[in-house]
């Protein structure tokens, strides 16, 4: 488990995940007295470490805790979060049934557009069943599958494999051009190396093609 502060309050985890073979990141999040974390997964390798530091930082806020899924593949270790805390349980509606297969019930389903826990912001991915989180005050994105890590330290669409019939790489630039306008620095992404300055910059290159 690797653990990095990326701005004060916002955290990104890594835990090992036995389908990809690979690490694959988490964000932990707090403000205003409250916690959300997106698309958490239980580091196998270090279960111990991770509930302590969990327990003591949501004992430390002392408020709700939050649990936000970007697409139901990301279901993880959620319902285990939701068990432990009491936790409501976010996720885009058309991926609620996906998600509750996995997860157990989700509290909140929710639209692009609605208003989420502690002024986090759901925008289109181009995948119905998917979104990405915006955190404005962080000027932070937190993605799922659509946007990965690069090898050159920026970010690339996903495999258009991983796309339902009829969705390619143009319909998702298409539909993740409002990102644009956000002003983002940090590009938090599950799969890959996060991209923590010039966030903007790579993503208008992503974009571009």
């Amino acid at each position: 488990m690797e653990v990095r502060e990326l701005a004060p309050g916002l955290w990104r985890w890594t835990g090992w995940h036995d389908q990809w073979q690979q690490d694959v990141g988490c964000v932990y999040y707090e403000r205003d007295g409250e916690v959300c974390v997106i698309d958490p997964l239980v580091p196998p390798e270090d279960s111990e470490r991770f509930w302590a530091a969990l327990d003591r930082d949501v004992g430390r806020v002392g408020g709700s805790v939050h649990v936000l899924i970007t697409v139901f593949w990301h279901a993880r270790s959620a319902s285990a979060v939701v068990a432990r805390y009491g936790a409501r349980l976010w996720a885009p509606s058309r991926a609620k049934a996906a998600v509750e297969r996995r997860a157990g019930v989700v509290t909140d389903p929710f639209r692009v557009g609605a208003l989420l826990p502690v002024g986090i912001e759901a925008f289109a991915s181009g995948r119905g069943t998917e979104v990405v989180y915006w955190l404005p005050r962080e000027r932070a994105l937190v993605t799922g599958d659509v946007i990965l890590g690069a090898a050159d330290g920026g970010v690339r669409l996903c495999p258009e494999s991983w796309l339902p019939a009829g969705t390619g790489h143009r319909e998702l630039r298409r539909a993740l051009r409002p990102l644009l306008d956000l002003g983002v620095e940090r590009i938090v992404v599950s799969h890959g190396e996060p991209v923590l300055e010039r966030g903007g910059a790579a993503l208008r290159l992503l974009l571009a093609g």
